[in-house]
């Protein structure tokens, strides 16, 4: 006879361990089954993010941030070495023993709360049930009341370079080089591209990213965009945009990197390159064919507001769903699920949901970007605020970048806000907060925010909307 279980969840990453722990804290009898094996076998929690994503990168970006502040920036704060050197394997061997921290966490987590951990690969049949398939090929059946899908997602990979892990690295592998790349090729100026390939810049390689696309982040806000951009060639990033990859081959040890532009047709030899061109939702073999589930053309299963599939009492949340990748949206989507079956009132505010990347300084958005409330005709005014002139960011030796608020020129409601700055992923924060409470530039105008801080950078741009910033130049209003 089958196991049942009030609630299945399938994957134990940001959105399923956090959907399993919501059901079971609100009394659901619950199991989260997980395909991913450490290296002993086991079942391992925490998904893409955790293990070889988020947390992983962020810990390679922190060490190479201070190794980099080390060897070019210690010396105007009087500080003075001798020619720092970095240990990558201490590096990497940090790096690990955080995620195993963390991933033991989760685990510790799921026992105390009563969540039931398989390991195995989960497959939706209907009823619905869950089919689960062991290391071993052996199979169970469970019995479901209600079924989380939280498969996650993959790296793309491109035909013209195809992965090999050891010279042609996914972004998995790129946390995994234990020597620094003298010159490392990227392509995709993404997120990823810009995170993984500002590691291996600060560490001392020559970063050469190839971008398909002609615009610089074209979703994030053009200013912000252009002064992110501005930055990362002032930080020696190579970004060659409007270029498009047509072959890479692995020839005595190298990576020859064949690519068209408005140059026209070149070839660029790497040591290593690493394919960082987005990532695509694990929704094959997810399902039987009789489960109700359907698939739009990009392989994201079909969901409403309330992540409800076409099948009833199957929901999917976090990257198979619709929406941004993010772990954050994940796990909210996921709380949202597990409170709704338990019959509360639940639901998610798509509209502030903030995304960053985690380069140095930081870029961070929430809301709608100036091109976008342009093209919906929505009148709006702005606000801008540079670091140079915040006494904080001074003294910290770390001035670039700017503070952009947006709001409605007729009710003065934020409609977003938008960073390129130290600290932008915390500052940011403090706009979705205002947002999520309907807030007016007005409303933080009025705020009394700590001197001197970073955060009075929000503060000023928030003043700045009306022509009312205090440490700038307040641009005069047309008539």
């Amino acid at each position: 006879m089958a196991d049942k279980y009030d609630v299945v969840v399938i994957g134990a990453g940001p959105a399923g361990y956090v959907a399993a722990i919501k059901a079971a804290q609100l009394g659901l009898s619950t199991a989260c089954v997980e395909q991913w094996l450490d290296d002993k076998g086991e079942i391992r929690l925490g998904g893409t993010c955790l293990n070889v994503g988020c947390i992983p990168s962020k810990a390679l970006l922190d060490s190479s941030h201070k190794f980099a502040e080390a060897r070019d920036h210690f010396a105007v704060h009087g500080i003075k070495l001798d020619g720092p050197s970095i240990d990558v394997p201490a590096m990497l061997a940090r790096k690990q023993k955080i995620v195993d921290q963390l991933t033991g966490g989760i685990t510790g987590l799921f026992k105390h709360n009563g969540v039931t951990a398989i390991s195995g690969t989960g497959k939706v049949l209907s009823g619905p049930r869950v089919e689960v398939t062991d290391k071993n090929s052996k199979v169970q059946v469970l019995e479901a009341g209600h079924v989380i899908i939280a498969a996650g997602s993959l790296p793309v990979n491109i035909p013209p370079a195809p992965v090999d892990n050891e010279y042609i690295l996914d972004s998995t592998g790129a946390l995994e080089l234990e020597t620094v790349p003298e010159r490392l090729g990227v392509i995709g100026a993404g997120v990823i591209g810009l995170e993984l390939g500002s590691v291996w810049r600060r560490l001392g390689s020559e970063v050469v990213m190839l971008e398909a696309l002609d615009d610089f982040l074209p979703m994030m806000d053009a200013q912000i965009a252009k002064e992110t951009a501005k930055i990362f060639k002032k930080q020696g990033l190579d970004i060659r945009l409007g270029t498009r990859v047509t072959k890479a081959e692995v020839k005595d040890g190298k990576v020859a990197v064949s690519f068209s532009s408005a140059d026209g047709d070149d070839v660029e030899t790497f040591d290593k390159l690493i394919v960082a061109v987005g990532r695509k939702p694990r929704s094959e073999e997810l399902f039987a064919s009789d489960s109700g589930l359907t698939l739009d053309e990009r392989g994201y299963i079909f969901v409403n507001d309330f992540c409800e599939t076409e099948a009833p009492r199957v929901y999917a949340v976090g990257d198979v769903g619709r929406g941004p990748m993010l772990a954050h949206k994940g796990s909210e989507e996921g709380v949202m699920v597990a409170e709704r079956i338990a019959g509360k009132p639940a639901q998610m505010n798509y509209d502030c949901i903030p995304s960053v990347i985690y380069t140095h300084p930081e870029v961070a958005a929430v809301g709608k970007t100036e091109q976008e409330l342009k093209a919906d005709g929505i009148d709006y005014k702005t606000g801008v605020f540079p670091f140079v002139a915040s006494g904080r960011a001074l003294a910290a030796n770390d001035a670039d970048g700017m503070v952009k608020m947006l709001a409605h020129a007729d009710t003065d409601r934020i409609l977003g806000c938008h960073i390129v700055g130290p600290s932008a992923a915390d500052l940011v924060q403090q706009v979705v907060i205002a947002m999520e409470f309907g807030s007016s530039a007005e409303d933080l105008a009025l705020t009394v925010f700590g001197h001197p801080t970073l955060s009075e950078a929000v503060h000023e741009a928030a003043l700045a909307v009306d022509g009312h910033a205090i440490h700038i130049a307040n641009r005069k209003k047309r008539k």
